[in-house]
């Protein structure tokens, strides 16, 4: 199988979200899978789209559009990575799905509506935040749930999807980390 990780968060290597996408790696690669990781700040993503990119051809996108859209196409299975800021994922990986997961490519229009391109990926999620999970559940109603098991995936289409948000960064200790990162092992084997 090949597995595509794509993780967004500003401290490079040195975040719990880095973990989060090292544990996800090593577990997938132990099994025999191909891994392609894109740490889009480390790689430097522009997640500005261009006026008019959007209408392009896939052979007119620029390179690195072309080569993610490849590892997506090729991926049997998608791990996206990230912190929860303001109820999203960071711009940077919004500006990557903009840019990426486009129309024609992920989904497409037909007369009876929205057609789903992407159902044959397994799809994870895992999020980090320091809101207490009451309140995202009560309060805010879950917008990563919404955003990409509604808005994103409910669009692309998934063939199986799956999120888990772990929570709070901030007050959590050693051994609560080193527990989420032997549940990110058992999600992994469990989904991949």
């Amino acid at each position: 199988m090949k597995t595509l990780i794509v993780i967004a968060h500003p401290n490079t290597g040195k975040s719990f979200n880095h973990a989060l996408a090292d544990q996800a790696k090593k577990t997938l690669e132990a099994k025999g899978h191909q891994v392609v990781v894109l740490d889009l700040y480390a790689d430097r993503f522009d997640p500005v789209l261009p006026l008019n990119e959007e209408k392009k051809a896939e052979d007119d996108l620029p390179p690195e559009i072309r080569e993610a859209m490849q590892y997506v196409r090729e991926a049997d299975g998608m791990i996206f990575i990230h912190p929860n800021w303001w109820g999203t994922p960071p711009a940077i990986l919004k500006g990557w799905i903009d840019r990426v997961l486009r129309q024609g490519f992920a989904y497409k229009f037909s007369d009876q509506g929205p057609v789903q391109l992407l159902t044959d990926k397994t799809v994870q999620v895992f999020s980090t935040s320091n809101t207490p999970k009451e309140v995202e559940e009560n309060v805010y109603h879950e917008p990563l749930e919404n955003f990409w098991k509604t808005i994103v995936f409910g669009l692309c289409g998934a063939k199986s999807f799956e999120r888990r948000n772990f929570e709070s960064i901030i007050m959590s200790s050693p051994e609560d980390r080193a527990n989420w990162l032997k549940e990110v092992e058992e999600t992994v084997n469990r989904r991949f």
